[in-house]
């Protein structure tokens, strides 16, 4: 099967607008938990995952940090208009760089009411702080807008935080409040740059980590700053028309080796942590073949993993190709796009399975889920519709095991 030919519409359900989980539980590890493997189905509570999890298995977290991209502005007839922070203009800066930048900045934003926004510039006071946006130009999907603001010695990512609002998924259909601010966000986010939380991870506790650890379950840490493209429909009749949204990553060295010591033992916490995983063998192929590529041209492109050979090349070689690399151009760390697009009949390279929430139909993400279990993600969404399982970010949890 070549992906592009896949029609999206192969991939919808009928999903009820009250099966959609609009506010989280009381209690994070609360949560349903539906187990695939071996092509059977159990049920469970997160909070006793570690149950079914074999001893030495390495759990990978995202540990990017969702920042409070929506600011919500009013123009000189007191009409709302909102902003929704998408990425900085450069695509070449690093969003850690973006965060930490005074004075002013520009940025790539979706704008709500646009048409109430005329040539002056917008500005909110808040906390004692003055943050001002400038209208650039309008582009094909976003507006450039520049943003400045006093004290200009502030950090963006302190203007944010002190300015913004939880950028809580469209889909629920609701204000963000202050639960949001928390609830939205893993206990172990660390990194800002999301604007989306990577929500598989929001079932994990304090709780649930000391079991894993009882269990002798290890953890990795990797970094994808989630785009609104996550949320971005498949509008094309076939894939070989939709064009996936571009991600920054960021893995250390030593978690490209700790991988490398537990091959055969990796799940992936979450969509993101496997599309970052599956990204560094096809950054390890292209280095493997040619050791003097610059970090722009290891990226991995949407098509990649369909069109590169691999000649078979294990996981240990491509990885082992890509720590060389690195130590060649004295990095410690990747900090890169990638687009790559994962779906059948895409074979999983470094993960043996995932942990993650039930996707909109018709979504990349269910095309990711069906490259792992086939055409039992139609069993396993029927099983969870008919047994009252929460679905989409703030809903239930599923462990997928190939």
């Amino acid at each position: 099967m070549d992906p592009r030919e896949i029609s999206i519409h192969e991939f919808s359900y009928d999903l009820p607008q009250e099966k959609i989980a609009v506010y989280p539980l009381a209690e994070r590890d609360a949560s349903k938990l539906l187990v695939y493997k071996d092509h059977h189905i159990t049920e469970s509570v997160f909070k006793n995952i570690d149950t079914f999890l074999e001893k030495d298995s390495v759990l990978v977290f995202n540990t990017t940090k969702v920042i409070r991209a929506r600011l919500n502005f009013r123009n000189q007839k007191k009409q709302a208009v909102e902003i929704f922070c998408l990425e900085p203009a450069s695509k070449s800066q690093e969003l850690t760089q973006a965060m930490a930048a005074q004075k002013s900045i520009l940025w790539n934003c979706l704008v709500g009411n646009l048409k109430r926004w005329k040539e002056e510039d917008l500005e909110i006071t808040k906390n004692g702080i003055t943050l001002y946006a400038k209208r650039i130009e309008r582009r094909d999907l976003s507006v450039l807008i520049e943003f400045y603001w006093k004290p200009a010695d502030l950090h963006f990512s302190e203007v944010l935080e002190l300015m913004g609002n939880t950028p809580i998924p469209p889909y629920l259909k609701r204000e963000s409040d202050v639960a949001d601010q928390s609830r939205y966000q893993t206990i172990y986010a660390d990194t800002e740059g999301s604007v989306a939380a990577p929500t598989a991870g929001l079932h994990f506790t304090e709780s649930v980590l000391e079991k894993l650890q009882k269990r002798s379950v290890n953890t990795l840490s990797v970094t994808l700053h989630v785009g609104a493209g996550t949320f971005k429909p498949v509008k094309a009749e076939k894939m070989a028309g939709h064009e996936m949204h571009a991600e920054w990553i960021d893995v250390d060295k030593e978690t490209l080796q700790s991988i490398l010591k537990n091959d055969g033992k990796i799940i992936a916490v979450g969509t993101t942590s496997l599309r970052t995983l599956e990204s560094l063998y096809w950054m390890g192929l292209k280095a493997y073949t040619n050791q003097q590529a610059t970090l722009q041209e290891l990226e991995v492109k949407q098509w990649d993993p369909y069109e590169l050979d691999n000649k078979g090349l294990s996981l240990e070689d491509s990885l082992l190709a890509l720590v060389k690399w690195m130590n060649a151009h004295a990095l410690g760390r990747i900090i890169c796009h990638t687009q790559i697009l994962i779906a059948p009949p895409y074979e999983l390279k470094v993960a043996k399975g995932i942990i993650t929430n039930f996707h909109q139909p018709q979504s990349t993400l269910l095309l990711l889920i069906s490259a792992i279990v086939g055409n039992d993600w139609r069993t396993i969404y029927d099983y969870a519709l008919s047994n009252d399982f929460r679905f989409l970010s703030y809903g239930d949890s599923s462990l997928l095991l190939k």
